[in-house]
């Protein structure tokens, strides 16, 4: 293993180790029976929180109108859906908008490395986990976070579209998490687009007959999303979905 291959990401302190650390701040916090060693206790935990709101909201007020773009870390440079995210990537700088991801491999990579080489903002939010990820080499604006919820609200907060690519267990909770915000009217007829036909086609006929035909959520709320397999489509979308919004970043964009 090279020096380089040991500089892994704490939160947002770069350090060298020897491997994986045993666990990470949101694993504390949200266990049971932690240890209350004061760096630990929920008190202190409280300033660290606060601090990663604040250093989020600092590092992001400025940004321009921008699209997050969620997918697998695990998507191999040859996999079709990588090409996919760079074409994406390249394809909303094209729009002028500014791309964001969870700034690790894979999908997040090639939606970044599009932005990037296409001369757009290329904006990466990490998360510390277990098996260090750290940022990919295509963000040029990177912030790493301790918690989940943290990242989550930069996520809702400073983009004004969403697209999911295939995914894991994380895509899925993003692709929700904007689902019920959107539902829900905590953020307002945000534009969202599932990527990937075959890939979305079982999820969407389980919401449909199981969770429409249930009652559990209005029919009408499966009008909430895209599915596509064009980026063009999809690009289309969100332009339609954000003439008639009234977020002041897509005006300010507009005039000059």
């Amino acid at each position: 293993m090279t020096p380089e291959q040991l500089r892994t990401l704490r939160g947002p302190l770069l350090v060298r180790t020897a491997g994986e650390q045993s666990s990470t701040f949101d694993q504390r916090l949200l266990q049971s029976g932690a240890d209350h060693e004061w760096q630990h206790a929920d008190p202190w935990r409280v300033l660290r929180i606060q601090g990663e709101f604040v250093d989020g909201f600092d590092a992001l007020a400025k940004l321009p109108k921008a699209v997050t773009v969620f997918g697998s870390a695990r998507t191999p440079e040859d996999d079709p859906n990588y090409q996919l995210g760079v074409a994406l990537g390249r394809r909303l700088v094209e729009a002028k908008y500014a791309v964001i991801t969870g700034g690790g491999p894979g999908i997040m990579e090639a939606a970044n490395r599009g932005a990037h080489e296409a001369g757009g903002l290329s904006v990466g939010l990490g998360i510390e986990l277990p098996h260090e990820q750290g940022l990919n080499p295509y963000v040029d604006l990177g912030l790493n976070f301790r918690y989940f919820f943290a990242r989550k609200t930069m996520f809702l907060k400073y983009s004004q579209a969403f697209i999911c690519l295939p995914g894991g267990m994380g895509t899925m909770d993003e692709f929700f998490e904007v689902m019920c915000m959107v539902q829900t009217g905590k953020v307002t007829n945000y534009p969202i687009v599932l990527m990937g036909t075959d890939y979305w086609a079982g999820l969407v006929e389980w919401m449909k007959k199981t969770l429409a035909e249930g009652g559990f959520i209005n029919p009408e709320d499966l009008d909430l999303f895209l599915v596509t397999d064009d980026i063009d489509e999809a690009v289309a979308h969100i332009l339609a979905a954000h003439k008639v919004m009234s977020d002041k970043r897509l005006r300010e964009q507009e005039d000059k």
